[in-house]
């Protein structure tokens, strides 16, 4: 971490890089990440309004039951936004409580852009004191892993960090994805290991810590071997975290988190959303409870 001075009253708090906040946090809390997704069939279930204050108050109680037991939480953007500006002010209030609470959050955003572009995107996200502040964001790299330079930058200056797409579940993502690369340093590796391997080197020149500040997105349902990413094969030092949705509703189970990720596992983030906030408000603190339990059997 590194001392940072503000020009005005002297030194201020260091910079604590993400992957050791992310490493911490599995310590205390284990690897599990609530997802706050406010689908209008759950608003429906939660007896809420489908409107930006329903998304509110089902973001605000999801925080309120994640917090003081797991330690991540992932607020799905989509669900918000689509209630326009006001989506965007019940967002930074849960993001507001979620941050209050200590808890670590992942904007699950998958940005993607150019230059300046691409760094606006980051700074919105990523900037130490903004509106909508999280810890990590997802993004997107199908332009190329170094259009996202700058939005790494903004990253690093504030301690936070970035997932980038790598294998995901869809099926239409799957053709893509297993694509060979046709030149360059990467050339005959699938895209999505060419994405995976880049951000291992990234990690491996600029972290510190055990854990990296940039991780991937690899859904915890797909056969990674067919997408060309052998799991056995990670580095010795600065291992790239992992954001794996996938886990509860769509199949997979903490059981398997090993089989899953080999080397991988002990920085896979085990993301569930449905399996979750399926429960209602009134069972969902039990719940997490539950399967924070289940998460930590998997890391032995």
């Amino acid at each position: 971490m590194t001392a940072q001075t503000n020009g005005l009253s002297g030194p201020v708090a260091p910079v604590v890089p993400f992957g050791e906040r992310l490493e911490q946090t599995f310590a205390r809390h284990g690897q599990l990440c609530v997802g706050i997704d406010p689908h209008s069939w759950l608003l429906d279930d939660w007896n809420l309004p489908d409107s930006a204050a329903g998304a509110e108050s089902f973001g605000r109680t999801v925080v309120a039951a994640a917090a003081g037991q797991a330690g991540i939480v992932k607020p799905q953007v989509a669900f918000f936004e689509k209630f326009g500006s006001a989506g965007y002010v019940a967002l930074e209030r849960v993001l507001a409580d979620a941050r209050a609470a200590g808890l670590l959050v992942i904007g699950d955003a998958k940005r993607g852009d150019l230059g300046t572009s691409v760094e606006a995107y980051a700074e919105a996200w990523l900037t130490p004191g903004a509106p909508l502040e999280v810890d990590a964001l997802t993004v997107h790299s199908y332009m190329g892993v170094g259009s996202l330079d700058a939005a790494l930058e903004v990253a690093d200056r504030g301690g936070k960090g970035l997932f980038l797409l790598s294998a995901t579940s869809n099926p239409e993502g799957a053709a893509l994805q297993r694509a060979v690369v046709g030149e360059g340093v990467h050339q005959g590796s699938s895209v999505a290991r060419a994405i995976l391997d880049e951000v291992a080197e990234r990690n491996v020149r600029q972290s510190t810590s055990a854990l990296g500040s940039i991780g991937v997105v690899l859904g915890a349902t797909l056969d990674l071997a067919s997408f060309g990413i052998d799991v056995s094969d990670t580095p010795t030092e600065a291992l790239t975290p992992v954001l794996a949705p996938g886990f509860g509703h769509q199949g997979a189970t903490p059981s398997q988190l090993v089989a899953l990720f080999g080397g991988y596992a002990s920085g896979v983030i085990l993301s569930e959303s449905r399996s979750i906030l399926s429960s209602g408000p009134d069972r969902i603190s039990e719940m997490i409870r539950h399967r924070v339990a289940e998460a930590g059997t998997a890391r032995g």
